[in-house]
């Protein structure tokens, strides 16, 4: 085993011992019995276009305010709702809206859904899309926020990015591959395992 990987390696290895791995494997049952809908779907992507930026409990808490606005409402509506709990709520209301239709034309079978969602929607890049196609159950994405990348540099396996570009993404992802190799976790438990370990936390 490479040194560089083996104190993440244990660190993982032995959350999966624990009471945790309970949870995560809870959450990713959870994750894969999303309904295959249009509005199911669309509400999983509207949650990942909120929580850009921002956070998991403020997209948690917007979604539950938004309630069928977000599947039916126009613009106004979406802005006017958004407005009373949602710091970005004019730019955000049009990505929500624009998203609908842009949604439509795309088929999540796709093998290159994470591409198709970043270039064709507004408001989601890499990141935005692989939580998006990890919360509807597919396993083999990684969510890469500056929590994780803060336990790559942290274990020497990075360097801190500048930025993240999708060339860089997909850089970080390969070493992410690894680790998982390594535990034995597909790379939608990994994030849930890292994100847990930097935040005590187990959220979508």
């Amino acid at each position: 085993m490479d040194k560089k990987f083996s104190v993440l390696t244990e660190l993982v290895n032995n959350l999966k011992k624990s009471p945790v791995k309970k949870i995560i494997d809870a959450k990713m049952l959870e994750f894969e019995s999303v309904p295959r809908g249009f509005n199911s779907l669309f509400k999983e992507l509207a949650f990942c276009i909120l929580t850009a930026g921002t956070s998991a409990e403020l997209g948690i808490k917007t979604m539950d305010f938004l309630g069928d606005t977000i599947t039916l409402g126009t613009e106004k509506e979406i802005r006017e709702k958004l407005k009373k709990v949602y710091r970005f709520h004019t730019i955000r209301a049009g990505y929500l809206f624009n998203a609908r239709n842009s949604f439509k034309k795309l088929k999540i079978s796709s093998p290159s859904i994470r591409i198709e969602l970043v270039k064709n929607i507004k408001g989601i890049g890499m990141k935005e899309a692989s939580h998006f196609l990890r919360n509807i159950g597919f396993k083999d994405y990684s969510i890469i926020d500056f929590h994780i990348v803060d336990v790559l540099v942290n274990h020497g396996l990075i360097e801190k990015p500048k930025a993240v570009t999708m060339k860089k993404y997909l850089e970080i992802e390969d070493v992410l591959c690894s680790l998982a190799k390594l535990t034995k976790t597909s790379l939608g438990e990994l994030d849930l395992y890292l994100w847990y370990h930097e935040t005590g936390k187990i959220l979508k």
